[in-house]
């Protein structure tokens, strides 16, 4: 299947009154080379037969405007049918007609596996390059969050079946007040640096232990790492020793084996440092919405917290480098 030809512009576009409101997007599309994001979606959305279809990467740009607006594929459709800032963003012409929004639900299948990782890893080595990321010689701040599942109280179906989410897991967890807090979901695990960048991703199931996957988000270049004491563990030490790490795991008590001064002043100091992740979670939560799974099972779930994580370091690296333009808040 060939793809639609759409870098030519329109008459119409040239009618276009030009606006600031039309502009929004224009520095996060400035600051990513797409070309090389390009590359990797190549031979997806690609079939022998068939109609033309829509050009990978405009195809990848239409799901992060649904992530940083938060809208479901009918309201992607919608959006990009009617709104110019995101036909400029995508690259489409306004006498174009848009893609439906099951075209849109089976690009993102497309993503699941690899190919949404090696597409976050691009990104990441983009921004890099640019100095607004730096990734030897910097800390890991690894941390979990809880995500409800889509379908997370188990009532029975048509058929007398469990309608939860069969690849989901209950999340036991203390709460603030002191009382334990069930949840039927999955868990985002995170690697962010001090900035606030987010560096790897594992998606697991709701029952999975956090230290399950701590060497999974190790880069190898860190100087330190910073995690809480749900990742204390002999193992873990061993590991950072071996590996010249400095270890900054908050220390642990145990029954009759409370904390002396020292690992509480230790504690202290160190989560002063692990509460950035804390505050790249609320973000996340606040702003794409990352607490509530949108899809059943855990590929699906996985591909859009890998969109939700592009996009946030997408519009984290964007204030990074107002930041370094003009270093006076009113100017960000």
């Amino acid at each position: 299947m060939a793809i639609k030809n759409l870098k030519q512009s329109s008459f119409g576009d040239g009618l276009l009154v030009n606006h600031q409101a039309l502009t929004k997007l224009d520095e996060v599309h400035e600051m990513i080379d797409w070309a090389a994001l390009e590359y990797l979606l190549k031979d997806r959305h690609n079939k022998p037969k068939g109609e033309k279809g829509w050009p990978p990467l405009m195809m990848f740009k239409a799901l992060l405007l649904q992530t940083w607006y938060q809208l479901s594929d009918p309201q992607l459709e919608d959006q990009i049918a009617r709104d110019l800032l995101f036909r400029r963003f995508m690259g489409l012409d306004v006498l174009e007609s848009v893609p439906d929004h099951s075209t849109l639900w089976r690009f993102r299948q497309q993503l699941t596996g690899d190919l949404w990782q090696k597409l976050f890893n691009e990104i990441n080595d983009q921004l890099s390059k640019k100095s607004l990321y730096i990734k030897t010689g910097q800390v890991s701040i690894i941390d979990a969050s809880v995500i409800q599942a889509k379908q997370n109280r188990p009532n029975k179906g048509v058929n007398q079946q469990n309608t939860q989410d069969p690849e989901a897991g209950y999340n036991v967890k203390k709460g603030s007040d002191g009382k334990l807090k069930v949840t039927y979901g999955y868990k985002a695990h995170v690697a962010v640096e001090e900035d606030g960048f987010i560096k790897a991703i594992v998606y697991s199931a709701g029952n999975e232990h956090d230290s399950l996957f701590f060497a999974e988000l190790l880069s190898g270049n860190e100087s330190a790492v910073y995690a809480d004491s749900a990742y204390q563990s002999a193992k873990h030490d061993e590991m950072l020793a071996q590996m010249g790490v400095k270890n900054c795991i908050l220390e642990r008590a145990y029954r009759n084996k409370p904390l002396n001064s020292n690992q509480k002043n230790r504690n202290r100091l160190h989560s002063s440092v692990r509460c950035i992740v804390e505050r790249v979670f609320g973000v996340l939560k606040l702003h794409y919405n990352m607490g509530q799974a949108r899809y059943l099972g855990l590929a699906r779930n996985a591909t859009s917290l890998g969109l939700i994580c592009m996009a946030y370091n997408l519009k984290r690296g964007l204030a990074i480098q107002r930041l370094s333009v003009c270093p006076e808040q009113n100017c960000a």
